[in-house]
């Protein structure tokens, strides 16, 4: 019969990380307070807090967080969902609401929805799952589905912000708070300076993607203000792709064989807008005497074309920050996020010739 006491004893299999228990080793406490620590760091003494977190640092502990939030039902995980996380104009954005919840304890969950309804309504009903402490939508525009989600969420506790949009006709409409600015106001705004310049031959160069609600809401307030000035005004549908290269496709339409159809062009987004100034200068079109062009979202490109981008510009880093500071009041009062109205600004510069 084989003796087994002089075998070796079996070795427990474990994950390898630091755990409570080594923290509590090297700090001279109770696993409890270790863990009191990590959760409420306020309720813990400032020389045993001083040891924990000392403590922490030399075995190199990383809590579980996703453990944490199973056993209390809570995250401190902000879900946003934004149309395109790679588009300058939404960067900034991001970076607004990643520096307006620094030190707060929560972070940005990011989702990229590629201006698809369908694929919004996915994510959401992933992110339930997770439980989410808030949840930030871009527009107002959902699917009913998606909607179904937001409302459920809503009343079970979860601030829910639609950010980028806040229509001054039929604002909150959904019960949610929004975080933005009027589109169509924008369109106006985009109009009347053009009139003003004197131009009654318009057109208004619209995104080319089928969901971009906000750049198409722009456009027809563009229009109707447009008409309303005594102008002619078509709108034309970009191609998808390449800003730049569809704003150079679009001088064509503008100015086949050279001639300007139209006096001036307004456009959906300044990348388009540039591509076309670009392309206008090489086929020596003068811009703004014979085609002024007017953009949309203050891009450092258009700042630095010759002549200068006539733009709007929009308050991008400020509805990030804005968001960030109602998600964080609604989560400590226990109140419904806040809505708030931000400005856009029409600069003038000299592709519309108002500069001069």
């Amino acid at each position: 019969m084989k003796n087994t006491s002089d075998s070796p004893k079996r070795q427990r299999r474990g994950h390898g990380r630091p755990t409570l228990h080594d923290v509590a080793d090297a700090a001279g406490v109770t696993r409890i307070t270790v863990s009191r620590f990590i959760r409420q760091p306020d309720l813990v003494a400032g020389e045993t807090a001083e040891r924990i977190r000392a403590a922490i640092e030399q075995v190199g502990y990383v809590p579980n967080l996703q453990a944490g939030q199973l056993a209390s039902g809570n995250s401190h995980i902000v879900a946003a969902l934004i149309p395109n996380v790679g588009h300058s104009i939404f960067a900034e954005t991001i970076q607004g609401l990643t520096e307006g919840l620094g030190g707060s304890g929560h972070e940005l969950l990011l989702l990229s929805t590629g201006y698809s309804l369908e694929r919004e309504e996915k994510q959401l009903r992933a992110l339930v799952g997770w439980a989410p402490c808030a949840l930030i939508v871009t527009g107002r525009r959902h699917s009913q589905g998606a909607l179904r989600l937001l409302r459920d969420a809503q009343r079970a506790g979860t601030p829910v912000i639609e950010i980028w949009d806040h229509p001054a006709q039929a604002p909150d409409a959904d019960g949610f708070a929004q975080i933005g600015f009027d589109h169509g106001a924008v369109g106006h705004a985009m109009a009347r300076h053009l009139l003003d310049q004197g131009h009654r031959t318009l057109a208004y160069i619209d995104s080319g993607v089928a969901e971009d609600y906000r750049a198409h809401e722009r456009g027809e307030a563009f229009v109707a203000q447009a008409r309303a000035g005594g102008a002619r005004v078509k709108i034309l549908r970009a191609a998808t792709g390449d800003a730049f290269d569809a704003g150079r496709e679009m001088l064509a339409s503008l100015a086949p064989g050279n001639r300007p159809v139209v006096t001036a062009a307004a456009f959906a987004n300044d990348h388009l807008a540039c591509g076309t100034l670009m392309e206008a200068q090489a086929h020596g079109i003068d811009v703004p005497k014979q085609l002024a062009l007017l953009g949309f979202g203050d891009f450092p490109i258009g700042r630095q074309l010759r002549p200068g981008l006539s733009t709007v510009r929009t308050p991008t880093a400020e509805i990030g920050r804005a968001t960030a500071a109602a998600v964080l009041q609604s989560i400590q009062t226990g109140a419904d996020a806040a809505s708030r109205t931000l400005s856009c600004e029409l600069i003038g510069r000299g592709s519309t010739g108002a500069d001069r």
